[in-house]
Order: structure tokens, then C-alpha cells, then sequence
């Protein structure tokens, strides 16, 4: 009987102690909360969830320093009708219209599907390059819109190109059974 008592006191005592614990943290990340508050109104303090990339660093990161500009041969290529599973090149080319050296950071695509190529060293003023940009219409068909993005110290600092076409699927395999089956 003894060891009944002690065992339920034991467990008493446990219990206690957590919900106590449990506590003391439910307090110190009220004071967190309330702390961050009070710097989020004096503008000095900003929250952020652990996984959550910095607002600068989810924007397309624009090359620093001055602007220059930018001016493509073409900014759309229609690439016609094709069959599923083949793949696409074009290539975009541009001049730097500006009188800075032209500095591209970045071209993505809308999809996988889609993949750019882009000069990684600076364009000087009045220099020409090129975009060259891959579609592989694999897993895709009918009418195909592609916009490619290029992030470059431009301003705006953002220029697009796009292609269109296309894509015939393959036919499907004819179903043999009889009609009146």
C-alpha cells in the first residue's frame, strides 16, 4: 500500500513539475511575442519564419551600380507545330543601347520545360549578346506560351521574351475491342 501512495505522489509531483515547465516556456514566448510587437510598431524589429528567405533575397537579385539599357532583335518566336517530345532552340540576340557596361544576373523560365543560356560577363556599352533559350516539349502538348524573365542592372530591371508554338501529342494506341462488347 505504501508503495501505491508513493508511486501516485510520485506521479503528482511529476505532472507538476511538467505543466510548471510548460508554463514557464508558454511565458517566455509570450514576452518574445509581445518584445517583437512592441519593435514591429517602433519599426525596428521585423519577424520572420525560420524557413522564410529575407524579402531582398526573394526578389531576383538585380546587379548593383548604374543602368544601362537593353534592346532585343526580337522578343517573340513562334516556333510553329511540333511533335511532342522534341526539343526547341532560339536565340534571342540583344545589344547594351546603354553607356554602362550591360550586367545580366539571372534568366528563368515559367517551367522546367524551358531553360535559358546567358552571358555571365558584363555586355559593354553599345556590345551585343545572346539568349539562347531550349524548349523540350516532352509530357507537353497543344498550344504552348513561354515566357523567359531576364533580370539585368536595366531599368526596369526586368526584360522578357517569349516562345509560342505547337505540340502535337502522338495519336492514341486505337482501342480493338468490337463495338458491341
Amino acid at each position: 500500500m505504501t508503495n501505491k501512495i508513493f508511486m501516485s505522489l510520485l506521479f503528482v509531483a511529476a505532472t507538476l513539475f511538467a505543466v510548471s515547465c510548460n508554463n514557464d516556456a508558454d511565458d517566455v514566448r509570450d514576452e518574445a511575442a509581445q518584445e517583437a510587437a512592441n519593435q514591429d510598431a517602433s519599426n525596428t524589429f521585423t519577424t520572420q519564419a525560420p524557413n522564410e528567405k529575407p524579402a531582398q533575397q526573394q526578389a531576383e537579385q538585380v546587379p548593383a551600380g548604374p543602368t544601362t539599357t537593353i534592346e532585343f532583335e526580337e522578343t517573340n518566336f513562334d516556333f510553329g507545330t511540333i511533335k511532342q517530345g522534341d526539343k526547341v532552340t532560339h536565340v534571342f540576340k540583344f545589344r547594351n543601347t546603354g553607356n554602362e557596361p550591360l550586367i545580366i544576373s539571372n534568366a528563368k523560365a515559367t517551367c522546367g520545360c524551358t531553360v535559358p543560356h546567358w552571358p555571365k560577363d558584363p555586355v559593354p556599352p553599345g556590345g551585343t549578346g545572346e539568349i539562347e533559350v531550349v524548349f523540350n516539349s516532352r509530357g507537353k502538348s497543344n498550344k504552348q506560351n513561354k515566357k523567359v524573365t531576364i533580370t539585368a542592372n536595366t531599368n526596369p530591371p526586368q526584360s522578357f521574351v517569349y516562345l509560342k508554338g505547337f505540340v502535337e501529342a502522338p495519336p492514341k494506341p486505337a482501342d480493338n475491342k468490337p463495338a458491341n462488347q
